[in-house]
């Protein structure tokens, strides 16, 4: 498939307005108490996208090579499930840091070598737009700004998923996570050859959650205004600081 041929330019174009949307839709719904109908109808919108389309590939284009659900995008849009639903830190966390820096080359760059009308096409791009968008909504709309202490969780979660999915890649003769080599027409030509690419994706990626936690935190405290500013900042410290006896606001 083209990366950059018509059927990636019409999903690239929806994405883009998706985009715009999520902001959109999150500002107004900021003050809700809680999560809104609409945002627990998403989250069950996209299981109800996903599922079916890799019940379908797991039955009738069963391929060990790409059609397990060991991707982190896999997991990804179980946490923008749980993240949309329930509007916990965590997952919030994970939807944010997994879709707009992992989830979000597989938009920019698609590794797919199935066209229309495969059921596999459909399954890869509701998967990866449904997360990124549900990144955007949460964080940038809703600015559910994330803890540094779900920024260590993040990273834990996900070095954790890197060393099992390695290990199966080894077991199995597969490449999972891209772990094992590179896919073809990737962001990560720019980087060395393996295992040094895997090295530099991690350092850069935790680099960047850090930038993106810090980003966040200030995009919420400048919504707040003057006074909600410390309030901000004041709940990122206790929540932090909390269970090691030092709190201090």
């Amino acid at each position: 498939m083209d990366p950059y041929g018509t059927t990636h330019l019409v999903p690239l174009g929806l994405f883009v307005v998706g985009l715009a949307v999520a902001v959109v839709l999150g500002r107004r719904h900021a003050e809700a108490d809680g999560p809104t109908r609409f945002s627990r109808a998403w989250a069950l919108l996209v299981p109800a996208v996903t599922i079916p389309f890799q019940v379908i590939d797991l039955v009738a284009n069963f391929d060990i090579d790409v059609t397990l659900p060991l991707h982190l995008c896999d997991l990804a849009w179980i946490a923008a499930t749980w993240a949309l639903w329930t509007h916990r830190p965590f997952p919030v966390a994970l939807t944010y840091f997994w879709g707009l820096t992992l989830t979000i080359q597989g938009v920019l760059t698609p590794s797919l070598n199935e066209d229309l009308p495969h059921p596999r096409y459909f399954a890869f791009w509701a998967l990866h737009l449904l997360i990124v968008w549900a990144a955007v909504y949460l964080v940038v709309g809703l600015r559910r700004a994330p803890r540094w202490r779900d920024y260590r969780a993040a990273v834990v979660t996900t070095l954790a998923w890197a060393v099992a999915t390695y290990t199966f890649n080894v077991l199995a003769d597969t490449n999972y996570g891209y772990l094992v080599r590179k896919p073809r027409s990737s962001i990560l030509d720019l980087l060395g050859p393996w295992p040094w690419y895997v090295v530099e994706e991690i350092a850069i990626v935790v680099t960047a959650w850090a930038l993106l936690t810090l980003a966040a935190q200030w995009w919420a405290a400048r919504a707040a205004g003057p006074s909600g500013t410390h309030g901000v900042e004041a709940a990122v410290d206790v929540d932090d600081l909390a269970g090691g006896g030092r709190e201090q606001v």
